[in-house]
């Protein structure tokens, strides 16, 4: 393994890593608050792009680096929405049930 093989595994850790961080928060807080799904979509969007472009299709890191993550990406923007859902449906909720003095 040379020294540009290693370099390639720092993204194929970094990015998961990352990405897994903000998933953990959304599950354990359950909500959404501060999350842009928009920015997701576009890191899994240019995850995916890059695997295309670099025509590594076999290599391990890019296919953990790019590809699971942008896995992991598209289900933070699934949460996110999930999330946001729940609110609306609470916040619908509870407004249908104030009392009117």
């Amino acid at each position: 393994m040379n020294l540009i093989e290693i370099f390639g595994y720092i993204p194929a850790i970094v990015f998961p890593t990352a990405t897994i961080i903000q998933l953990v928060h959304l599950i354990k807080s359950k909500t959404s608050e501060g999350v842009s799904p928009i920015t997701w979509a576009a890191f899994a969007l240019g995850n995916v792009s890059l695997y295309i472009y670099t025509e590594k299709y076999s290599q391990m890191q890019s296919i953990i680096g790019l590809l699971v993550t942008s896995a992991l990406q598209l289900v933070i923007i699934a949460l996110v929405f999930k999330y946001r859902k729940k609110v609306k449906s609470v916040e619908v909720n509870s407004s249908n049930n104030q009392e009117y003095v």
